[in-house]
């Protein structure tokens, strides 16, 4: 789905435990190539890459990786996805880094994790990226994970949420309470997006919401 000019929306539905999961990450355009916004769970690069191919991309117009967090289904495939991308340089949040390139364990994996992954640049609350949609900015959205980060495409009225809110046939809702180890910080998170101005969201768990700075006004208030 094109969400709004130079902006797409990833859907990858994987059967897991016998149920369908849908994951979307995200892809904005540049004059370099596409920023891709996470990945999906190891083992299934392919599915990306065919979601890519429904706007007529793949792996090889892909030129930046940025992390929302380091959860599994976010950075599960980042080994991945950087070789067939020709090693795209990675972006994450600092506290996010640790988590995807083995330095610590991921918070909520027990046993097992992912392929540890690099990191190329480290980054922080404001930092930009120039786009064919406008100028992107990382904000701090911290309670799902140690350095959630959302990006917000003003020109285009999206943000991009990550984890940082869900959607459930279209309507937008909070953070999943089950998978998000400080709620407190992240609806202190939420009541800050509802400082933004947008009027669409992209969500990694339910895609994309016709809603924005209102609706999260309203969950940051329930």
């Amino acid at each position: 789905m094109e969400i709004s000019d130079h902006v797409y929306s990833l859907p990858v539905t994987l059967e897991l435990g016998g149920a369908e999961r849908t994951f979307t990450p995200t892809a904005v355009e540049t004059e370099e190539g596409l920023i891709l916004f996470d990945t999906t769970l190891p083992g299934h690069a392919d599915a990306l890459e065919t979601a890519l191919g429904e706007h007529g991309f793949d792996f090889g117009d892909v030129r930046f990786v940025v992390l929302t967090h380091h959860d599994g289904d976010h950075a599960g495939a980042l080994a991945t996805v950087q070789d067939r991308t020709n090693d795209a340089p990675t972006f994450a949040h600092w506290a996010e880094a640790p988590y995807v390139d083995g330095r610590k364990f991921p918070v909520k994996s027990e046993d097992e994790r992912y392929p540890p992954a690099r990191v190329d640049v480290e980054v922080l609350d404001g930092v930009g990226f120039s786009t064919l949609a406008g100028p992107l900015e990382l904000v701090e959205t911290f309670g799902h994970a140690p350095g959630h980060s959302s990006f917000h495409l003003p020109e285009a009225d999206l943000l991009i949420a990550g984890d940082a809110l869900t959607a459930a046939d279209g309507e937008l809702q909070g953070p999943a309470e089950q998978h998000t180890p400080d709620m407190d910080r992240a609806m202190k998170s939420v009541a800050l997006l509802g400082e933004l101005e947008f009027d669409h969201t992209i969500c990694f768990h339910g895609g994309y919401a016709d809603a924005g700075t209102e609706r999260v006004r309203e969950i940051a208030n329930e």
